[in-house]
């Protein structure tokens, strides 16, 4: 039995492997060319966009996992039913649900998998991305300047004349420094450089030849007080900082619930941390529990609908698993998000239903077709849709003159 079980598995593993890596490359990949706007130019790019998108990983793995072992079972088991292996391992003395043994441990396994990914992973992975991001978009203003556009960091607005980001050097800049009521500073340099100090993490420009002027406090509207003070001169070598370290200082983690872990949800729920969002909170915790908790319900589901008649429409079968999945995964998002804005949407009846629902429906339709000989009752919608594609299909092609 142990050769059925490797053998099952094999036809499985290599369409999962398959659908995961696809999933998973289409997906980061999609990310990636949004990253490459925000990184583009900075120092050491390459290594920040490869470290964000390792940070994403787990993210999609959440999303890759349940879609690439559905379609893994999909394309499995219809390999065997179209070969007449099911057929073979029957008439041996195998039944179909011997055969789903394999597959429902391995769904077992990238269900626990799933948990620690959702649970603890996704959290910590999520935080570190928005502090990432949050340093490069907020710390190094100076990797976001372009040759004569004018930039604003913090208060101060800057415009480099040419600039050289690989050596960390410009020529000839204005910087406008706006302080309110206390006035302004305007300084204007021959050249510069980037230079990193200890102990700030802010982005320091050392200026060189250049001109200061500051002007102490501002004009009255009104014309009854005396102009403001200004000094002048002239410098050799001066150092500025850019942005203010406040702001450079990324919150801690835990603010978002999707940032805390399934532990420290559970103590939120429990009472013991205060928090104000409590909806969110439980949202987030149910939506795990249910997400991770799908996974085992997949080979029940998907097996039915690989297993076709020999004339059976077997491409709208697979067309009908996935509209399920599909339509399941967006009720429990749109669950989610009711929770989250309503004081009476209660995550059992926004969340847990449709998992009840849909565990009922799949263990009802893998019953039938493992310990009975009863017709498929969703067989006439399968005809249905070959109908009325076949008909859209004759009509274009009337339409374009081909042969129909």
């Amino acid at each position: 039995m142990f050769l059925v079980d490797r053998y099952v598995i094999r036809q499985v593993m290599a369409p999962l492997a398959i659908a995961m890596t696809i999933g998973l490359l289409v997906l980061l990949s999609e990310r990636l060319v949004r990253l490459l706007d925000v990184t583009l130019g900075k120092k050491n790019s390459i290594g920040v966009i490869f470290e964000l998108l390792g940070y994403l990983v787990p993210h999609y793995l959440g999303l890759a996992i349940p879609a690439a072992l559905f379609l893994g079972l999909l394309f499995g088991f219809n390999r065997l039913s179209k070969d007449s292996e099911i057929d073979a391992f029957m008439a041996g003395g195998v039944g179909l649900h011997r055969l789903a043994r394999p597959v429902i441990v391995l769904s077992l396994v990238f269900a626990v998998l799933s948990l620690a990914i959702f649970g603890w992973l996704q959290a910590h992975t999520r935080y570190a991305y928005r502090a990432v991001l949050f340093t490069v978009k907020n710390v190094e203003v100076f990797y976001l300047a372009e040759e004569g556009v004018f930039m604003q960091a913090d208060s101060r607005t800057f415009i480099l004349d040419k600039l050289e980001r690989g050596e960390g050097s410009f020529e000839r800049i204005f910087l406008y420094d706006y302080r309110g009521p206390q006035g302004s500073e305007t300084v204007t340099a021959v050249n510069g450089s980037l230079i990193e100090q200890d102990g700030d993490p802010r982005p320091v420009l050392r200026l060189n030849d250049g001109h200061r002027l500051k002007i102490e406090g501002r004009p009255d509207l009104r014309g009854d007080t005396k102009l403001p003070t200004s000094t002048s001169g002239t410098f050799k070598q001066i150092d500025t900082p850019l942005g203010k370290i406040s702001g450079t200082v990324f919150r801690p983690r835990g603010i978002d619930a999707r940032e805390r872990t399934l532990p420290e949800l559970w103590s939120i729920l429990r009472g013991n941390e205060p928090v104000n969002k409590m909806n969110e909170v439980q949202a987030e915790f149910h939506k795990r529990l249910v997400s991770a908790g799908t996974i085992l319900i997949l080979p029940f589901l998907a097996l039915p609908f690989a297993l076709g008649t020999r004339r059976g429409q077997r491409a709208y079968r697979f067309a009908v698993a996935l509209v399920i999945l599909v339509a399941y995964h967006e009720i429990i998002e749109q669950g989610a998000v009711a929770t989250k804005i309503s004081q009476d949407a209660s995550p059992y009846l926004t969340i847990w239903l449709p998992f009840i629902c849909l565990t009922v429906f799949a263990l009802w339709r893998f019953s039938i077709v493992c310990f009975s000989l009863r017709k498929d009752r969703l067989e006439p919608i399968y005809d249905y849709l070959a109908e009325i594609i076949g008909r859209c299909r004759e009509m274009l092609l009337r339409r374009i003159g081909g042969p129909a």
